[in-house]
């Protein structure tokens, strides 16, 4: 990864922070800066990462710089309210996605995600593109049936609600990090379990948001539940099959980041449905849910596909995990609410970030062999299947 492009993510991902705080200076009823928040991390930094980590090249690709000029367009007209060309940008994304996907994996049609043979880092791999390129089309007929034609009304399903799930992909694919640097040789058991994590977190998640839009109290607890045991078995999976390279300390750091995301996700289930349910309480611990969500899971992954060439770095070090930690679970969510937090809290992440994409290393011949293996396995496959 060239200085040019860690310019371009630090500056994205630092004024992707900025716009959750710039409600003290601009009422949101004037201007939500929410939708730059959110777009700028999720899609833009997010969704980038993605495709130069499908690609695999050490410079960004045409294919991807076009991704990133349009998702920073798609992004913008979101946020200006300018529907007509927002309704036409996801589509072109949503291409390049696909076009990426099926130059990677060979395949039209997903046929790998149901292959016992394939390995489950693939699998994560694969989802991810799948999920956002299935988000970028979904995209179009949201907004015009929000909008234009008002065809379908659930109070749920709005579209800044529907923007979240622009985190998805960027989840999925820290999921698939995670599992490419575990140990190969495993036991029948633990294969059939890392197979059922899969599945088990791309349908859960898909079945919880159901349930949301339903507004079914039991069945999300249960859910939620369910995806907190499955975060928890591929935390002790990680520690016990992890291979001891240098960034483990920080993605176990970032699956300890999402254990805290699934209790307070189920914390304010809980909440909502309760006589407890005031501003005064469900503020604060959303904040700290989407915090924790997307700056504290989500960069662990990230950060580690976008220095994946580049390793050993210092990404195990006490003073960056702490870093981490106090600006996600402290400063941010204070500075939602206090405007003296929020500016420590940006400059605490700006230095976080420039530790996480600039500090030099020699490259890691063992995370390099690894993360190859992972996206190009043996040639010795079975008959028929094509990656």
């Amino acid at each position: 990864m060239n200085w040019q492009f860690k310019t371009i993510l630090v500056a994205m991902m630092t004024t992707a922070l900025a716009c959750g705080f710039l409600h003290h200076l601009v009422p949101p009823a004037a201007i939500n800066f929410e939708r730059l928040h959110i777009f700028l991390f999720n899609l833009c930094s997010g969704g980038t990462l993605l495709m130069y980590y499908t690609e695999g090249r050490p410079v960004l690709t045409r294919r991807t710089l076009l991704f990133l000029t349009l998702a920073l367009a798609f992004s913008i007209c979101a946020f200006m309210q300018w529907y007509l060309l927002a309704t036409i940008i996801p589509l072109p994304l949503a291409w390049l996605v696909e076009r990426a996907r099926i130059d990677h994996f060979g395949s039209l049609l997903p046929r790998a995600l149901f292959d016992r043979h394939e390995p489950v880092a693939r699998k994560f791999h694969q989802a991810a593109l799948l999920c956002l390129s299935c988000g970028l089309v979904l995209s179009s007929p949201v907004i015009c049936n929000s909008i234009y034609l008002h065809w379908f009304a659930i109070e749920k399903l709005r579209l800044d609600t529907f923007f979240l799930g622009f985190s998805f992909p960027v989840s999925l694919i820290s999921m698939s990090v995670i599992f490419s640097l575990m140990k190969k040789e495993a036991l029948p058991l633990t294969r059939v379990l890392k197979e059922a994590a899969f599945w088990t977190v791309n349908l859960g998640v898909i079945v919880f948001f159901g349930f949301i839009l339903a507004g079914m109290f039991t069945s999300q607890v249960a859910i939620a539940s369910l995806l907190f045991v499955t975060v928890a078995y591929i935390f002790f999976l990680y520690w016990h099959e992890g291979i001891p390279l240098q960034q483990k300390a920080y993605l176990t750091s970032g699956i300890l980041f999402l254990l805290v995301t699934s209790l307070t996700g189920i914390s304010y289930i809980l909440l909502s449905f309760s006589s407890w349910y005031t501003p005064e309480i469900s503020h604060p611990l959303l904040r700290l849910h989407a915090f924790t969500a997307l700056y504290g899971w989500n960069l662990s992954g990230l950060a580690v596909i976008g220095r994946h060439g580049d390793f050993p770095l210092q990404l195990h070090s006490r003073q960056v995990i702490l870093l981490h930690w106090l600006t996600v679970l402290v400063l941010c969510p204070l500075g939602y609410f206090q405007p003296v937090f929020a500016v420590l809290a940006v400059l605490a992440y700006t230095w976080l970030l420039l530790r996480l994409f600039f500090i030099q290393g020699a490259v890691d011949r063992q995370l390099t062999a690894v993360r190859d293996q992972s996206l190009h396995p043996d040639p010795v496959l079975p008959p028929g299947r094509t990656g």
